[in-house]
Parts: C-alpha cells; structure tokens; sequence
C-alpha cells in the first residue's frame, strides 16, 4: 500500500503535517476528512525513503540511535500486549515525532502487509537498522517470541547508548576547559603580548633569551596564524581519508588500542561491545557462527574483527570459543575464563551479558579517573605557559631598574 505525505487544517485552523497509508491519493484525502482534516497537499513518498536517508543534506535529519530504540521498545511492549505487529506498527506511525523514521515506520508496515516477514522488511533500511537488529528480529520471528527479541534489542541499544553518553559527558568538560585555554593563550600571545614586548624593542636594549623567544613566538604567531589554522585543517582531512582505507585503518585501530592510558579504555570499550552483541544474539536464538560474523561487522576495531575471524574458523574445526580468544592479547584473561565457564555450564550468553557488565563498569570508573587527572594536567600546563610570559615580561623591567640604581 502506498504511503502519502500530507498538509492539512484541523477544524481550528492550525496546520497538521503526518504519514498516512492509503490505495491512493483520493482514498487518502479521503482517510482524512474521515479524521476531521481538512487535506491541504496529499503526495506519495514510499519511493523517496530511501533517497532521503542516503541524501547528505538529511544529515541533521537522520534517524537517531534513541529513536530507533525507542521505537523498538515500544512495539515490544504492544506485540507482547497482544496487538498484532501491523495494528502496532500502525499506532506507532501515528505517535512518532521524527519524519524519516515515520516513513521508514510506514514502509515497513507496508511491505508486511505484503506477506514480507518484518526482518525482510526492516533489512530494506540498513542505514537505520543494522545487520545485529535484524537477525535478532528474523531469530525472535522464527521462535514466537518477538515481543521478547524487541525488549533485548531496546536494553541493549539503550546500554550501548548510554556508555557512549558517559564517556562523552566525562570528556566534555576537560576538552571544553582545554579549548578555552588554548583560545585564551592564542589572543594572550598574539594580541596582547607584542603591545607589552613592544615598548622593550623600541628601548634597542639588549633583551633576555625568554623574552626574546617570546617576541619571537608573538610574531611569528601574529602573522602566520591562519597557516596553524591550515594545519589543522589539512590533518584532519588527511587522517579522515587514510583510515578509510584498509592498511591505514588497521594503524590506526592498532595505535588506539596501544596508547597510553586510552589503549585499555579502548581495549574495554571494544570488550564490553562484542560481549554484549554476542551475548543478545545467542540469547535471541542466534546460532554461534552466526552470531559471530554478525559480531565482527558491528565492532569498529580492525584487529578485533581479525581476531574474531580466526575465532569463526577455529571453531569450525571443532575448537572452543574460549580457547581460540585466549590466543589474543586483547580479550583479557578474566573475559576468556568467564567464556570457558559459559561453555562448559552452557550459560554463555549469561556470561557474556557479566562481561559487558563488567567492562562498562571498568570504562566508566576509568573515564571519572582520567578526567580527575586531566583537570591538575592542564592547569599545570596553563600555569607554565602563563608563567613563561609573566617571566620573560618581568626579566627586562627587572634588569632596568638594576640599570638607573
């Protein structure tokens, strides 16, 4: 059935704006005066959805991971109401707020109306539903229990989304204090900094070393700050475009898991995903291979993914899950006895969801402890700077007064 995109009037006059599914264009506009509004513009737009969630000027428009997952826990609570899954994608078109997903929403209602099963239906949309989601919808399908499938697939995107949240909100306010530092010092040096200097060159007298490296710093700061700016610029382009491509994108995920510091986090952060994700999909249903492969495209680490590849064919050849990770220096000991004891007691998903725990909680305890670090570090570094200028400002006005005693 085609879904329409409509402008209308209510009987107050306000404007309305929604999705609506109908044969056709007179049979909507027909649905809407049924529901009391008046139909100003009626046009089709199931053949668009796709166009607009791969259209870049949608960017600011796209279907959000809360969005999605909000959804998600919604239709499990009304499937395991009891309201079959076409009434309860219908009363789900109605409430949401976000455009794109409400004619996702009504595309997918659509084709499972056609007989198309709502894994199949929702796979037609990979940007809004990953490959993990759909496998786990197919499985929960397949076993009669959807509603169930739904309400892991909503705990578990809403754990995901929310160690993300952590993580952003820990760094948020050391990388805000070190922007402001950093614009502060920049003026400080360039635009203060020589109107002071400016008074000891003028005097031709022989200056300090720091003060003359200030004057120097100054300068050359003054006149040649937009080739930083194009440095930076030109950086970041550079290291966009190199991670895209394999070798670079495995030096890269090979360098983030090999800092200092950020090296474990990262490490954690990639633990707590693939336990997480594999743990929902066996739980689901989902065959171990499968849920495997699925795994190793959802985790955004290269020598993770590898690692899980020679896991997948190892244990093809009959090996255990545990004793193939356990050759890898980034699936730590603890996570490989955890495994092995799920295996052996045959509860690994439960396992698996204690890892994740685990991890997360790691994660977060060491983001409070790193932004503890953080906030001494860079008022140590703010203080050294300040301190440098005060100093080379002060040498000279000292040296002065020691020249008229």
């Amino acid at each position: 059935m085609p879904v329409y995109e409509y402008l209308g009037l209510n009987p107050s006059g306000k404007t309305l704006k929604g999705i609506i599914d109908a044969d056709n264009a007179a049979v909507a506009r027909q649905k809407l005066r049924g529901d009391g509004i008046f139909p100003v513009d009626v046009k089709e737009t199931t053949s668009k959805v796709k166009g607009i969630q791969n259209d870049s000027a949608s960017f600011f428009r796209r279907v959000r991971p809360k969005d999605v997952y909000a959804f998600t826990r919604q239709l499990s609570t009304l499937l395991g109401a009891g309201v079959p899954l076409v009434a309860s994608l219908d009363a789900l078109l109605s409430q949401s707020s976000n455009q794109i997903l409400k004619k996702i929403i009504a595309q997918v209602k659509e084709s499972v109306n056609q007989g198309n099963s709502l894994a199949s239906a929702l796979s037609q949309h990979p940007k809004t539903f990953s490959n993990l989601y759909v496998n786990m919808v197919h499985s929960g399908e397949s076993s009669g229990s959807l509603d169930v499938v739904l309400e892991r697939l909503a705990e578990f995107g809403e754990n995901q989304q929310a160690l993300r949240g952590r993580f952003k909100a820990a760094l948020a306010y050391p990388l805000f204090m070190s922007l402001i530092g950093i614009l502060v010092l920049f003026f400080l040096i360039t635009f203060i900094v020589p109107n002071i200097t400016k008074v000891f060159v003028e005097m031709h007298h022989t200056l300090p070393l720091p003060t003359l490296i200030l004057i120097n710093v100054s300068n050359f700061m003054l006149s040649f700050w937009w080739v930083f700016v194009l440095i930076l610029i030109g950086l970041i382009v550079i290291v966009k475009r190199a991670i895209k491509r394999p070798k670079f994108h495995y030096i890269w995920d090979k360098i983030k898991l090999r800092l200092p510091v950020f090296g474990t986090i990262n490490q954690k952060i990639a633990l707590a995903q693939f336990a997480r994700a594999l743990g929902s999909l066996i739980q689901s249903g989902v065959p171990l291979l499968s849920s495997m492969q699925i795994v190793r495209n959802i985790v955004n680490n290269a020598l993770i993914a590898g690692v899980i590849d020679n896991a997948i064919e190892e244990i093809r050849e009959g090996k255990s899950l545990a004793g193939t990770l356990s050759k890898s220096p980034w699936f730590s000991s603890m996570a490989v006895q955890m495994i092995s004891i799920g295996e052996q007691s045959g509860q690994l998903e439960g396992m698996l969801n204690k890892i994740a725990d685990n991890n997360e909680r790691e994660v977060e305890s060491s983001i409070i402890a790193l932004t503890s670090m953080l906030e001494p570090i860079m008022i140590l570094a703010m203080g050294v700077v300040v301190g440098f200028v005060v100093i080379s400002i002060l040498l000279p006005i000292f040296e002065m007064n020691q020249m008229i005693r």
